[in-house]
């Protein structure tokens, strides 16, 4: 089993698990459970069949050197859109992501609002945040040739997420998500430069191996940002 691999998945899909888990935790509070469940499940559905159709399209069809190219600078873009993010919550200049504040306000919202309002949202925010994790489950396990692998451990977050949301309901808001963020960037950042430079032609000294120093560097790298950008914060207040 491709561990760093699964561990990519599991972490970027519990973050989006999170913030989808949030919508409907709010739905289902203030509209019933399960009007919630129906939108959550709903969407859910779709996001299955997206992944069979184009996962297997991709796995059967598309020469392995282009998908990683194309794959690679996707991951890259995604990993570094979150680093970046992450990064400047880190050392306080952008607020943090509150799920707390988030869930509040669809509190409010759904108060005032239909039966079937809620369930459009319930639906419309488990189905947005679940394309973010099918397009993760698609590209690196398409590109690694393990789209089943891929797909369980998205899966299993989901799962985990859910299961935590039964037990914690309100208390899944303290869910440290920014420091999850900074994992899920370095991991993303790192397959997307492995990969996209594979798909170029650049043989990586020592093969799949080369991904734990690339990790550390993009890790180590995050943490001097994050540590310099502080002092630049300290400096200026």
């Amino acid at each position: 089993m491709d561990w760093a691999l699964v561990l990519s998945v599991f972490f970027a899909s519990a973050v989006e698990a999170v913030e989808a888990l949030t919508i409907v935790l709010a739905v289902g509070f203030t509209h019933g459970w399960r009007i919630a469940l129906r939108g959550a499940v709903l969407a859910i559905a779709i996001l299955v069949l997206i992944v069979a159709v184009l996962g297997t399209a991709m796995v059967h069809y598309v020469p392995l050197a282009l998908l990683r190219t194309v794959v690679g600078f996707v991951l890259l873009v995604f990993g570094l859109q979150w680093l970046h993010k992450a990064v400047l919550r880190s050392i306080g200049a952008k607020a943090m992501h509150d799920e707390a504040a988030i869930y509040a306000r669809q509190v409010g919202r759904l108060k005032d609002e239909a039966d079937r309002q809620g369930f459009v949202i319930a639906f419309k925010g488990v189905l947005l945040e679940g394309l973010e994790v099918a397009v993760i489950v698609i590209s690196l396990g398409s590109s690694a040739r393990a789209l089943g692998q891929a797909s369980l451990a998205a899966l299993a977050a989901v799962v985990v997420v859910a299961a935590l949301g039964i037990v914690l309901a309100r208390a899944l808001t303290e869910v440290p998500e920014n420091k999850l963020k900074m994992v899920v960037g370095v991991m993303l950042t790192s397959f997307g430069t492995f990969w996209m430079a594979q798909g170029l032609g650049l043989h990586w000294p020592g093969g799949d191996i080369f991904l734990l120093p690339m990790v550390g560097w993009f890790a180590l790298t995050a943490l001097l940002l994050v540590t310099f950008g502080r002092r630049r914060t300290a400096a200026d207040a």
